[in-house]
Parts: structure tokens; sequence; C-alpha cells
């Protein structure tokens, strides 16, 4: 995800270095003939990387030409996303780091280690006054309960505290055995 004007501008350099490049492959018929298959997952993962930029690329283009007077829909596949929509409606906003903190009454450094980590330090509070200030509300949020994902999870925890407690066990033995002698 493109965050700011020096990642944006950083993209579009990546974006002209990987069309050159693909241009470059194109014109090398040798390796091509010599090795195809080695050639196309070549060029492909290039691609790959070259279309996800673009994605990036639009994303922020969109986040900051967007019209103030309309509300911007960002969508969030999953919790786990919620972070970079925070981003993106700062972003959109046309909010800086600086007057985002301002309004919450931080300092702006918070603001700046929250966004460089994802929000992963940031308390529930503090994610719902920063959604508050930028404005952030949910249309409709439809959660799915995955039993037997929940299931596993919990035969893989029980497995792990079995292992875990089989290891310290081991150790403790191993410390008294050493102290008898």
């Amino acid at each position: 995800m493109i965050k700011d004007e020096l990642q944006y501008e950083v993209s579009k350099e990546w974006v002209e270095k990987f069309n050159k490049t693909i241009a470059a492959m194109e014109r090398d018929e040798e390796a091509k003939r010599k090795d195809f298959l080695k050639w196309d997952a070549g060029r492909g993962a290039i691609q790959c990387h070259l279309d996800q930029l673009h994605e990036e690329l639009a994303e922020y283009e969109r986040l900051i030409n967007c019209d103030k007077s309309e509300p911007i829909e960002i969508v969030v596949e999953n919790l786990n996303k919620l972070p970079d929509a925070l981003i993106k409606a700062r972003i959109a906003a046309k909010m800086s780091e600086k007057e985002l903190a301002e309004m919450l009454g931080i300092d702006e450094q918070r603001i700046k280690e929250h966004e460089a980590r994802s929000y992963q330090s940031a308390s529930f509070l503090e994610l719902l006054e920063i959604s508050f200030a930028l404005g952030v509300e949910f249309k409709t949020a439809v959660m799915q309960v995955d039993f037997e994902q929940i299931e596993e999870l919990k035969e893989s925890a029980k497995e792990w505290h079995e292992q875990r407690m089989q290891r310290a066990s081991k150790v403790s033995q191993e410390y008294l055995f050493d102290k008898k002698c």
C-alpha cells in the first residue's frame, strides 16, 4: 500500500524500471529460445510486481483525487485490513499525520508510529478515536464464524501446550538430575 507522496514517486519509478526490463526481455529472442520456461517465469514474476504496483498507484490516485464533497467507499475485506482503511481515509481526507494528531490531542509521532506499524500497537479505544476523527463509519459489517476453524485451532493449541509442558518437564528433570550429581 502506498502511504505517502514519496512512496508514490518511488512506485512510479519502479513501474518505469519494470516496463524497461520487460521490454528488454521481450527483445531477447535468444533467452526465449534457450530456456523458454525460465524466461517466461522471470517475465511473469516481473509482470506480477508491475500489476501490483499499477493497482497500488491507481488506489493512491483515487484517494488523493477524490471529491471531498462526496463520501468515499473504502472496502475492508477483513479486520486485518482495518489499519489500511484508516490510512486510506486519512489520505482521502487530505489530512496529514500532524493534523490528525492535533485533532486527537496526541503527539504526531504517535500517529506516525501507528501507521508505520499498521496500528499493531494501538489500543481498541485509539482505533475508535482515530476512526471517529476520520469520519469512518461501517455501512455494514458481516462477520462469519467458522466453527471448524475454531476446533482446529483448539486442537493445535492443545498439542502445542502439551509439547511445551513435556519440554518443561524434561528440562526440570535434567536440572534436578544435575543437582543430585
